[in-house]
């Protein structure tokens, strides 16, 4: 954005000095209202006519450098928004992941206080124990797939590191 101020302050400039030129031409030179250019030689017509050159050159290079920049940012705002998209689709499904292990652990806590209250009574239930295992191997499916999950994520993010410093070498 500095670039863009900077490019402006140049252009502003650029314009007073023309206007600071035509105006010192014109109250230096009496010019016949019949005909403006009578008085003036020729060699300040061209001196001028360059000068006028050189400053729409200038005009022009600074305006596509602004239009470079202006460019430039939208395609970062576009990067940005891309980025900010995929981290948005990966937080709900972490989102999604941590509320199946939260509803398994939860399963899993309601085996084991059942088993429980069963080994207290001294009566071993078989269809307790398979439950309670059932749950258990449940909670561990559910942490090995969100271990699997946070790996890929990590990978991903690894991918353009690795690419980079491929390309780089």
């Amino acid at each position: 954005m500095q670039d863009i101020a900077e490019l402006e302050r140049r252009i502003t400039a650029a314009l007073e000095r023309i206007g600071r030129g035509v105006e010192n031409l014109s109250a230096a030179v009496p010019m016949p209202s019949d005909n403006p250019t009578a008085m003036l030689p020729e060699s300040d017509f061209a001196v001028l006519n360059e000068k006028l050159d050189e400053e729409r050159m200038l005009n022009a290079q600074l305006q596509e450098r602004l239009r470079a920049v202006h460019q430039k940012d939208e395609a970062t705002k576009s990067a940005l928004t891309d980025e900010l998209s995929a981290l948005n689709a990966q937080l709900a499904a972490q989102s999604e992941e941590l509320a199946r292990l939260r509803a398994t652990s939860a399963a899993l806590n309601e085996e084991l206080a059942a088993l429980r209250d069963v080994a207290e009574l001294g009566v071993t239930e078989p269809e307790h124990i398979n439950k309670a295992m059932l749950a258990e191997l449940d909670a561990l499916r559910s942490a090995r797939a969100s271990e699997a999950e946070e790996l890929s994520e990590i990978i991903a993010a690894l991918n353009p590191l690795i690419e980079e410093a491929a390309a780089n070498a």
